[in-house]
């Protein structure tokens, strides 16, 4: 045979067969593509084991700062005279029994020393009444008592005493004191000026410590109570106090909300009438918690939260309790140990297939 034929006929073979596998390769590879399609069409998700835990949550409220304990201090005498020095400013820290202020004590000693001397020729006059009546005045304990009741008054010695304990109090009254540690504050009145009686000379607010009352909603009445510790932060400062709650007013006003008071640790930096952001912190223990990306609305409004079971997303309808920024508590729909989609869940449907990334 011609070598030229041959050489040909090789060559029509090798094509043929090269033509022949080219389908094959073909529908493998359009195979390949169409799986790697369908896979890539599976939502990944992440998973988290549901285990009972410890749940911290919050309750905000704005709230005031008030002392714990202060007096409004003013001066009582009515004899009209005038502040005679000041010895203090606002804001000033002060000891218990310092003196704050005075008034001019010209009259009021005056006052005071009439009555003591009215006082003693009352006492003179009782002795001579009682000697007239033939009783020791020196052995008052052997007179009848309504003798003696009847002789004080004849004498004006009954008198002459409520006279001078006045005179007294109002010496005494003529001097402020601080009545504890504290601080001055409210201080507006001015040395050689009659004190004004409608307001109170200055207000002395205790060193002791501060506490906060802020609302809170009746319906959220349920989740404090005494004890709970709670955070305190101005809004001037970035400075976070703590404290705990000491009581709550057990009356519910005309916008539904309850008063709380919280007594404020190392209040250092708050003043009086301050306002607050209030955070109440409380721990609940063994509580079934998922963040609040696992749970979707469905039809309704109903909240759902989907479960890894075998390569597959299940549907499961569930009530949630207590919340903070980040978590919800599961109270119905989950039990301990079920795999919880907490990412890629928000286009799934009942027993679609899912793919785990962690």
């Amino acid at each position: 045979m011609d070598k030229g034929i041959i050489i040909c006929l090789v060559g029509a073979v090798c094509s043929a067969c090269v033509s022949c596998s080219k389908p094959e390769e073909q529908a493998r590879e359009v195979a390949k593509q169409q799986v790697g399609s369908a896979e890539s069409t599976v939502p990944t998700v992440d998973l988290l084991t549901l285990t009972p835990t410890m749940f911290s949550y919050d309750i905000v409220s704005n709230g005031k700062v008030e002392a714990r304990e202060y007096v409004d201090l003013r001066f009582t005498s009515a004899s009209g005279a005038v502040i005679d020095r000041i010895m203090v400013v606002n804001g000033q820290a002060v000891s218990k029994g310092q003196t704050l202020a005075t008034l001019d004590r010209f009259k009021l000693e005056n006052t005071a020393a009439t009555a003591r001397n009215s006082y003693e020729r009352a006492q003179l006059d009782l002795a001579d009444a009682l000697i007239g009546q033939g009783y020791d005045p020196e052995k008052r304990n052997e007179i009848p008592a309504e003798v003696m009741r009847l002789a004080r008054l004849r004498s004006g010695v009954a008198q002459s005493e409520v006279q001078l304990r006045e005179a007294e109090r109002a010496l005494e009254d003529a001097t402020l004191r601080a009545p504890f540690n504290g601080v001055v504050a409210n201080l507006t009145q001015k040395a050689g000026n009659a004190p004004d009686g409608s307001k109170a000379f200055c207000r002395v607010i205790s060193t002791g410590g501060m506490e906060v009352k802020f609302p809170v909603l009746e319906s959220e009445l349920a989740l404090i109570k005494t004890g709970d510790a709670v955070e305190v932060k101005p809004f001037s400062a970035e400075t976070v106090y703590s404290g705990k709650i000491v009581s709550i007013n057990p009356i519910v006003d005309k916008n539904g909300m309850v008063e709380v008071c919280a007594a404020i640790n190392n209040a250092r930096g708050l003043y009086d009438g301050m306002n607050v952001r209030v955070n109440v912190k409380r721990n609940v223990e063994q509580a079934l918690v998922v963040p609040k990306s696992a749970v979707v609305l469905r039809s309704g409004g109903r909240q759902v939260v989907f479960t890894h079971e075998n390569g597959k997303a299940m549907w499961n309808y569930v009530t949630t309790g207590l919340e903070n920024m980040n978590d919800y508590v599961i109270t119905e729909g989950l039990q301990p140990g079920q795999e919880v989609i907490i990412s890629g869940n928000l286009n799934l449907a009942h027993e679609s297939p899912v793919k785990v990334v962690k």
